[in-house]
């Protein structure tokens, strides 16, 4: 028992304090179960319930654009019909949230599946324009049965997750970290269980390669899809119980965009590029919408956000961080705090890593 603990504490020290950008993630995990501690404001409570659901739904277009290379700008497809599902389901059948967020994100998965045929045959910016098309449709189809979606409305009347915003904004979270850290452990490259993460990134860098390879693509690019649209379902299932409404706005093109950017400005194919993205747009953008003229006030400094962040630190502003914190040791490659002299393992210099950055600057 003793060396168990030994060589957790060991492992906390070495692999987790010890290494810049993992301190600030473990902190900033702590620090969001406090927030309830800190205010009970409702204003508060309901951003910090909204960023989590944001976080989670962008995390889920990285999954499928920044690892699988497959880009979506109809996201919202399978946030939307998420949320509707969830919200038919416990309106007209009774069904309690524990059962409504799981089937809103299976028939996200569905939707996924269809959105996937696409991809079999086309790429990049063709791939991208071409699944617009669903949010679009599906959005036809709630104006064109009014009386079973609610028409421009929506569904009101959504049972909520529990009667304390406390608890909700508990489950929320902890829903939200078990489906990151799945979504982590699927694109791990390091895994020697699940290979799915070396895959992905083989179709992403050149699929023909990749195919010729070996690789069952078609499999890979529909499973990509699949898993993307389940849990970008979770994040729609879960707003429509926060917000009681399922309406038009979880189908908008906008939504899908918000994925987009939260993704590219905190770094894509990183999975905690768009959690820091949208805990530090998703509020901006909150508190500006405020008012008479917040809209455009809002468009205006999320435009020079992104314009200023894209110039300076073009691979996301998570990567620019790290780049400043950390270095890798130039004989065994691991993370370092960019302060140490010496790797933390093998003992090389680290300046020869930091004179090799100079020269290639």
């Amino acid at each position: 028992m003793m060396k168990y603990i030994e060589g957790l504490r060991w492992w906390f020290l070495n692999e987790i304090v010890a290494i810049p950008g993992r301190l600030i993630a473990l902190l900033f995990v702590v620090a969001l179960f406090f927030v309830p501690a800190m205010t009970q404001a409702p204003f508060f409570m309901n951003l910090f319930v909204l960023a989590n659901i944001y976080a989670l739904y962008a995390v889920s277009w990285d999954l499928l654009a920044g690892f699988a290379g497959q880009f979506s700008f109809g996201h919202s497809a399978f946030f939307g019909v998420a949320a509707y599902t969830a919200a038919l389901l416990n309106i007209n059948l009774r069904l309690p949230p524990w059962l409504t967020i799981p089937v809103g994100a299976l028939v996200a998965v569905g939707i996924g599946l269809v959105v996937a045929l696409p991809a079999l045959r086309l790429r990049g910016i063709y791939l991208a324009l071409v699944t617009v098309a669903f949010p679009t449709i599906l959005m036809s189809i709630v104006f064109a049965f009014p009386d079973f979606t609610g028409g421009e409305l929506g569904i009101f009347g959504v049972k909520s997750l529990t009667s304390s915003a406390t608890a909700n904004y508990y489950i929320i979270l902890v829903i939200a970290l078990i489906s990151v850290a799945a979504m982590w452990k699927t694109t791990d490259i390091k895994s020697k269980r699940v290979r799915t993460g070396v895959i992905f990134r083989a179709i992403r860098e050149d699929e023909i390669a990749a195919r010729l390879s070996g690789i069952n693509t078609t499999r890979y690019k529909v499973l990509a899809f699949a898993l993307s649209a389940f849990f970008a379902g979770i994040a729609g299932s879960l707003y429509a119980h926060v917000i009681r409404v399922a309406g038009p706005s979880t189908l908008e093109f906008t939504l899908s965009f918000n994925a987009l950017l939260y993704t590219i400005f905190g770094g894509i194919g990183t999975l905690y590029g768009p959690i820091v993205g949208t805990y530090i747009l998703h509020p901006i953008t909150y508190l500006l919408g405020m008012g008479q003229m917040g809209q455009e006030i809002r468009m205006i400094v999320w435009a020079l956000v992104m314009v200023l962040a894209l110039l300076f630190m073009p691979e996301g502003i998570s990567q620019g961080v790290r780049e400043r914190l950390e270095v890798h040791c130039p004989r065994c490659g691991l993370t370092n705090a960019a302060a140490r002299e010496l790797c933390r393992v093998c003992g090389a210099n680290l300046r020869l890593e930091r004179t090799d950055k100079k020269v290639e600057a």
